[in-house]
């Protein structure tokens, strides 16, 4: 039986593309409901990241799924961001390098990392009260959560946000990253397992011409409605 702490909070998911915001948003949105933030791409990002310095080809779908199993991917609330830690290390930074980026779409469709990593998704959230982001949230990993968001913005729009992101020895053409992203974008949609969809009874909140306070306040707005239904 749901306590009544419960019932005073709810899950939300956002999905969307790369580069919409989600990461941003979301993070924003549990502090203002002071609900707990969950960023499922850095998750992934970690794994990635230890699987390049464990030399793993990312076509090595059963080491890269023993990888997973063997590590303890830690999230904490940080000033600016949410901190990473795999297995004691604090990979904040690390995780959000070019080879990184590249390489976790292909890390992400194997379905013995996402199991393990969906997982660990679900039990943090078991207890409501969180802001989850990512790609299939909404579709796959939190199916019942009272509010679902699908984030997208104009696909220039997001390229240049993340070029804003990226450390300035990597820096690359503003319209090669937007290929990059268009790529990944196709990936994230044709995968197998878990691809990037928007959830039937998800929202889409479009963030190509609002600030990131007037995205954060529609779905803070959005989740005070579904929250007096939910009562």
């Amino acid at each position: 039986m749901s306590s009544q702490q419960d019932l005073l909070r709810i899950n939300i998911a956002i999905d969307g593309p790369a580069g919409a915001g989600k990461s941003t948003v979301a993070r924003k949105v549990a502090k203002r409901l002071h609900y707990v933030y969950i960023d499922t791409g850095a998750m992934y990002r970690a794994v990635t990241l230890s699987a390049i310095r464990a030399g793993i080809d990312f076509s090595d779908v059963a080491r890269l799924g023993e990888l997973a199993a063997t590590l303890n991917i830690e999230l904490k609330p940080g000033e600016k961001s949410q901190l990473v830690s795999v297995n004691g290390e604090d990979v904040t930074e690390a995780i959000r390098s070019r080879d990184v980026t590249l390489g976790v779409s292909a890390v992400a469709a194997v379905e013995a990392v996402r199991e393990h990593l969906v997982d660990m998704q679900r039990r943090l959230a078991s207890l409501k009260g969180v802001v989850m982001d990512g790609r299939d949230i909404g579709s796959h990993v939190l199916p019942d959560a009272e509010l679902k968001i699908f984030l997208t913005a104009d696909i220039r729009v997001r390229a240049a946000r993340r070029l804003q992101e990226i450390d300035q020895a990597e820096r690359i053409d503003l319209e090669q990253l937007a290929a990059e992203i268009a790529e990944r974008d196709r990936k994230d949609q044709e995968r197998e397992i878990s691809p990037l969809v928007r959830a039937a009874d998800a929202i889409t909140v479009d963030s190509s011409y609002l600030t990131i306070e007037q995205v954060v306040e529609q779905i803070a707005d959005l989740s005070r409605t579904k929250l007096a239904e939910a009562k």
